[in-house]
């Protein structure tokens, strides 16, 4: 028992958190997160719960508040090293305005970014989260720099689209496997080498084999004993044989009399031999691979040697995202506990958007009664100024009589 109780205390302290920020602490995040100065219009953050929410200010986050812009805002933790060391990285991303196009991804940096010039092409060492355009792009990014280049994964993730929020969690481990975690639920894991072109291919085309010049790789070949039937070939369209000429037609104003053309009943069409199987054929070539003299095993490609900036870097259409929740860190346990409760608020953010929807039927309801209701007086005016008018036109004609 002891040993097993060292053994859970070992872990415990070996544990560590290497940034978090839930803004809980109201306009001091202002003194944690650098806006960048590197381009005049980019958009600014504000910190907002939003519309919908669970508590008003544990759900606050850095929301996008200015449309077509580009954001760009980061924050500084001692760097860190993840040799030997699972990393976890997580976010949460409310996309509340409905989002159209715009991104929801978090960058890691090194620790060297000058952070009041961070933009596009600053240098990163992981990407993630999810980017959305249109119906046709709503995935996840995972993007690893290795070796100076960007890899994207090569699997196809999907994000979530709606207005609430939700979690993704990004596992990295250092024998080169991964996870993608949305909401707690995994969606996606695999091998690192497998799923990103890091590396250049085990195998390749010898270079020096080629097909043999006698190779023959048709499976079928025309037959040399068919030949075209004599009657083969007819015309496509010929002379409708039906039509006569109108009796009105004068060939000096329209010309020589040709009837219309219709489709020919016996055209068969282009003639081609049967087709038999090729005696010569020996399969399809295969051209031999060999060992790639430029692939070099890498088992620590999930290795980041110096992390030290966390940074929104993105572009939005319409504004509204709320970013909350970060988490990096080498404890998945701890990730998925701090996940399950920001998504315990949820259900709070959808009776928010339902009770919203409902007043807005009711408003919709009652104007729309009020409407017909002033139709109808409408009316009921109408018909006495009728009425009315109808008095006065007796009361003349009775005058009239009169007279």
């Amino acid at each position: 028992m002891r040993v097993l109780l060292f053994i859970a205390l070992f872990c415990v302290v070996r544990s560590e958190v290497f940034f978090q920020d839930k803004f809980t602490d109201g306009d001091d995040w202002e003194s944690r997160w650098v806006s960048s100065e590197h381009a005049k219009d980019l958009g600014k953050f504000v910190l907002s719960a939003g519309k919908y929410f669970s508590d008003k200010e544990e759900d606050k986050g850095l929301k996008t508040s200015q449309d077509a812009k580009f954001y760009a805002i980061s924050s500084k933790f001692p760097a860190i090293n993840n040799k030997d060391k699972t990393l976890v990285v997580q976010l949460s991303v409310k996309h509340e305005q409905n989002i159209d196009c715009g991104g929801g991804y978090v960058k890691l940096f090194p620790s060297s970014l000058d952070q009041k010039d961070m933009h596009g092409e600053s240098p990163y060492a992981i990407m993630f989260g999810p980017d959305i355009c249109g119906p046709g792009t709503k995935k996840v990014h995972v993007i690893f720099n290795y070796n100076g280049k960007n890899h994207l994964i090569k699997k196809d993730i999907r994000c979530k689209d709606d207005v609430y929020t939700h979690v993704y969690t990004l596992i990295l481990k250092p024998d080169n496997t991964y996870e993608v975690l949305i909401d707690n639920e995994k969606v996606e894991s695999g091998d690192l080498e497998a799923d990103w072109d890091m590396l250049p291919p085990k195998t390749i085309k010898d270079p020096e084999a080629k097909k043999p010049e006698d190779w023959d790789d048709n499976e079928k070949i025309d037959d040399p004993e068919d030949t075209k039937p004599e009657d083969w070939d007819q015309p496509e369209h010929v002379a409708d044989p039906d039509a006569t000429k109108p009796e009105d037609w004068n060939e000096d104003m329209d010309g020589e009399w040709e009837p219309p053309m219709i489709d020919n009943p016996d055209y068969k069409g282009e003639w081609k031999p049967r087709q038999i199987d090729n005696p010569n054929y020996k399969g399809k070539w295969v051209h031999p691979m060999i060992d790639n003299p430029e692939y070099e095993a890498d088992d620590t490609l999930y290795l980041h040697e110096d992390i030290g900036v966390v940074g929104l870097d993105l572009w939005q259409v319409k504004s509204g995202t709320i970013f909350d929740n970060f988490l990096i860190t080498d404890d998945v346990e701890a990730a998925k506990a701090d996940a399950e409760a920001v998504l315990k608020r949820v259900e709070d953010e959808k009776k928010m958007k339902e009770a919203e929807e409902e007043e807005e039927r009711e408003r919709l309801k009652k104007e729309a009664e009020e409407a017909k209701e002033d139709e109808g007086d409408a009316d009921e005016e109408e018909d006495e100024d009728e009425d009315e008018d109808d008095k006065k036109e007796d009361d003349v004609l009775e005058a009239h009589d009169e007279l």
